[in-house]
């Protein structure tokens, strides 16, 4: 056998493999089935790759090799390789010599840099500081994760601190600790045991029972007895309950009173009602607090901090610092008051009397006092111990006139005059009270104790005056004047004035006529005194006193008796405020002092027509008539009334003597239209033939021809005459429209549109012939040709209200709105847009906003027609019958004249006869329901 070396065999036990490399993707054991793990040394920090790096956790090869590279860079940036000017790299151009050009360009460059720098460094920081931000937010750390957990952690009390489990596994608590002692709850008849009707009241200390007792029992210890006393341990127990709420709870008078249903409710008003920064109430009470020591007899600083307190809930702290400040200034009448509006009125009372004691002749204190009673005796009593310390007081005899009767008020102000013998009010209150005897003589002592004042003797005059004695009423106020002007004391007459206002209120008529007679000349310039005296009336008027007003015309006409002004401003207000036995009896006075005044005859003419004195009134034209031969006024009312009389023959004679003695166009064209409305139509030609041949430019008797012709259906004469007219007044508008309208009832549609043409050329901005062409458009059906018209008409005249108006109603329904704002913005107070705004409202059924817009439209213009007849139309369908007979009334005052549906009916010769109340029932008939 060949013996074999031992490193042979050694060799040949070794496995290759080893001190091999492993091969790559290798991992010991999986051929095993086992799988490899990495810990957190392994990978390092949970961190992201792009992350700030964390040296922490970095093997101590990189850390070494990181620590010298920093030692090598620290040994080239030490001091002894800096340079101050080429700094730590060294210079390209150290060898060069530094100049002062050199200097000067670093010191530029210096300044540049720093410039930027600034200019650059709030963006800058600003935008590291967003960056910072971003990057906390994308890439938070876990104990940021977990700050709102932690910060709900304030909320968790101390028993459930105690009660978390400590850190461990506690299913393996009981193995841990197998020496914890062990209780097993035992059941109710182990401890009351009544076996054969025994019952036991203590615990044997051997038993196991002993040691369930905290504090009996002990293990390890002997207790003196065997046996426990379990009524013993009862009765300890609530006596240690006993003992420690009383050393909880607060004791006052020495007594302990508990009320725990009251308790939740005496917390909830301790809450302060302030709702400001605590921080703010403690330097204001500080504030305070020093003004307070600063200067103890300041009353306002005690008054603040008592409100402070007052304001922060605490009235008790309030109470003690009011009346700590009473203390320190006892003579101070605001802190006494201050004292008892804080305290309850019980122990207000007591306060206020100790303030009168202090300062008994404060007024207001004793006015608080009375105040304070509830007992109407009560009250008298307090004021009369006040009237015995301030029996000057006028405030306090009042107040204790006003709680006595009649008669012992009448005693009260007897007294009261002779402590305050200068008050006014005392004299007049006493004044009221007497009779009419005692009355004068308490006002004869007023007058020698007071003789400035001049309400007592307006008082005095109005005493007459009740009592019958008118004469007296002029004579006293004349006195009055005199004895105060002896007296030095300057009349104004501006305060005379409003007393005379006052006594008309007060329904002494003729005591405010005789003040206004008296001063109504003092102290006015000669040629202000028409003006200002007109001033006086209307402003009395305005007032609501009429009197005073009607006394002042009275005056101003006697000093001015030929002034037809100031008789017509009398005799409208007459006619607006007085009677029409009034107005008619100041108009007699005016014709007599005015005559030649047209205006103040047919004033009265009216007025007697009105109130149905035909006779009468043709009296007053008859004596009009020979005041005023030739006057076209008077005959023309003159006409009026017989016509409107149904007196036909007598209006044709009238007429044709007014033809013959004053042939003016205006009896021309009333004659024809008289023959017109009577259906003599031609008699009617042959006046207008006439009266055009002697007026040619009179454009409303061409308008009758033509009008007259177009009736009798000659249209070509009726053509001839509107174009004959046009000729002599070319700047009349209605004759053009009159043409046009002719025209294109012809169906010649493009002589109309030529004609409105012409028109426009001779009279430029006229809205009214481009609203003609535009609704020709409309009626033919070119509506874009109206819109185009429209442009051009609005362009050329912004600011027509009725072109505005036909433009809403132009545009399809959902654009009016937006075009009614325009229209506002250009024709703010036109009524036409306003009238349309109100048909707007009226289409989208905004009722109340419809009625609103309507009253706007009739204030600003009660003379539009057209607005009283679609606001009545509406009412007719949304309002109520009180309503609509409002709106009717309101209509006939305003007597409205103008309007384009208005006037196509009261301009009908077949309505002529029609009142107003006609003219609207006829007009709502033919008016359309805006859409």
């Amino acid at each position: 056998m060949a013996h074999i070396p031992a490193t042979s065999l050694g060799n040949k036990n070794k496995k290759h493999f080893l001190g091999v490399p492993a091969p790559l993707g290798y991992v010991a054991g999986v051929g095993r089935g086992a799988t490899g793990f990495t810990t957190r040394s392994d990978i390092g920090p949970a961190r992201d790759a792009n992350d700030v790096s964390d040296d922490r956790h970095a093997p101590p090869a990189a850390k070494r090799k990181k620590k010298e590279e920093e030692e090598e860079d620290d040994e080239d940036l030490n001091d002894s390789n800096y340079d101050e000017f080429s700094g730590y790299s060294g210079s390209l151009f150290s060898k060069d010599p530094y100049d002062k050009d050199d200097a000067e360009a670093d010191a530029i460059y210096e300044s540049i840099d720093k410039r930027m720098d600034e200019k650059r460094k709030e963006y800058r920081e600003k935008r590291l500081k967003e960056d910072l931000e971003r990057y906390r937010q994308e890439r938070p750390k876990i104990q940021q994760q977990f700050s709102d957990l932690k910060r709900n952690l304030i909320a968790v009390s101390e028993e459930e601190w105690a009660n978390l489990p400590e850190v461990g596994d506690s299913r393996n608590k009981k193995q841990r600790n197998p020496r914890a002692e062990k209780f097993t709850p035992l059941p109710d008849s182990v401890l009351s045991r009544n076996l054969g009707g025994e019952s036991t009241t203590a615990i044997d200390g051997r038993s196991g029972l002993a040691s369930m007792i905290p504090g009996v029992a002990t293990p390890g210890m002997l207790t003196p007895s065997g046996d426990l006393d379990l009524r013993k341990i009862g009765q300890a127990r609530n006596t240690l309950m006993n003992v420690k709420l009383s050393q909880v709870s607060d004791s006052v008078t020495g007594q302990t009173v508990v009320d725990p249903k009251g308790y939740l409710t005496d917390l909830q008003s301790m809450i302060p009602t302030y709702g400001g920064d605590i921080n703010d109430i403690k330097k204001a009470r500080m504030l305070l607090k020093s003004v307070r020591e600063t200067n103890p007899y300041h009353p306002p600083a005690w008054i603040a901090s008592a409100r402070l307190e007052e304001v922060t809930g605490k009235l008790q702290m309030a109470r003690n610092l009011i009346m700590r400040g009473c203390e320190q200034n006892p003579q101070s009448e605001d802190l006494w008051l201050e004292a008892a509006r804080l305290q309850p009125p019980d122990t207000a009372k007591g306060v206020i009397a100790q303030a009168a004691r202090r300062i008994p002749t404060s007024v207001r204190i004793w006015i608080k006092a009375a105040d304070l009673e509830t007992e109407p005796k009560a009250k008298r009593r307090v004021f009369r111990k006040a009237l015995e310390h301030i029996p000057n007081s006028v405030r306090l005899w009042k107040a204790a006139v006003e709680m006595e009767n009649p008669e012992d008020a009448k005693i009260l102000l007897s007294r009261a005059v002779e402590c305050c013998g200068t008050s006014v009010e005392l004299w007049l209150a006493l004044a009221r009270l007497e009779t009419y005897e005692n009355a004068r003589k308490v006002l004869n002592k007023a007058r020698e104790k007071i003789p400035t004042d001049r309400q007592i003797w307006t008082t005095a005059a109005k005493l007459e005056e009740a009592n019958g004695n008118i004469h007296m009423v002029e004579k006293i106020i004349d006195r009055a004047l005199s004895s105060l002007t002896a007296n030095g004391v300057e009349i104004n007459r501006d305060q005379w004035l409003q007393e005379a206002i006052e006594a008309e209120k007060s329904g002494a008529i003729r005591c405010c006529q005789a003040i206004v007679r008296a001063v109504i000349a003092i102290g006015i310039d000669e040629e202000d005194r028409k003006q200002t005296w007109i001033d006086d009336a209307e402003n009395c008027a305005k007032e609501g006193a009429y009197e005073c007003a009607r006394a002042v015309y009275g005056y101003a006409l006697s000093e001015f008796p030929s002034k037809k002004s100031i008789w017509l401003r009398a005799a409208y207000f007459e006619k607006n405020h007085g009677t029409r036995e009034s107005l008619e009896a100041l108009l007699q006075k005016a014709v007599a002092h005015c005559p030649q005044s047209e205006v103040l005859w047919l004033m009265g003419a009216k007025s007697k027509w009105l109130a149905g004195d035909v006779p009468a009134a043709r009296g007053i034209l008859s004596l009009a008539f020979q005041a005023n031969p030739n006057s076209e006024d008077i005959w023309l009312a003159a006409v009026k009334l017989e016509s409107e009389n149904a007196e036909y023959e007598r209006a044709r004679r009238l007429l044709a003597k007014a033809r013959a003695s004053a042939p003016t166009p205006r009896v021309m064209m009333k004659s024809a239209k008289l023959e017109w409305a009577l259906n003599d139509l031609e008699e009617a030609l042959s006046l207008l033939e006439d009266a055009v041949r002697v007026f040619p430019d009179y454009a409303k008797l061409w308008m009758m021809k033509g009008q007259i012709e177009e009736q009798k259906n000659l249209l070509e004469r009726a053509a001839e005459s509107y174009n004959a007219g046009l000729k002599k007044c070319p700047n009349s508008i209605p004759l053009w429209l009159l043409l046009a309208a002719l025209e294109e009832k012809r169906n010649l549609l493009t002589k109309a549109r030529s004609v409105l043409e012409r028109g426009r050329l001779k009279n430029a901005k006229n809205p009214l012939l481009w609203l003609a062409a535009i609704r020709i458009e409309i009626r033919a059906g070119m509506k874009d040709m109206a819109h185009t018209l429209m442009a051009r008409a609005i362009q050329d005249c912004p600011n027509a209200g009725e072109l505005w108006a036909e433009a809403i109603f132009l545009e399809p329904r959902p654009q009016r709105k937006t075009k009614s704002v325009d229209a506002l913005k250009k024709c703010e107070h036109d009524p036409h847009v306003l009238l349309a705004v109100s048909k707007l409202f009226w289409s989208e059924r905004k009722l109340q906003k419809c009625r609103d817009w309507f009253n706007r439209t009739i204030k600003i213009d009660p003379d539009f027609g057209d607005a009283w007849a679609y606001f009545y139309k509406f009412e007719q369908q949304h309002g109520t019958e009180q309503q609509q007979n409002e709106l009717m009334e309101r209509c006939i005052a305003a007597e409205p004249k103008h309007g384009e549906e208005w006037c196509k009916v009261s301009k009908d010769i077949a309505n002529w006869c029609f009142k107003t109340e006609d003219v609207l029932k006829a007009v709502i008939r033919n008016l359309p329901t805006p859409i």
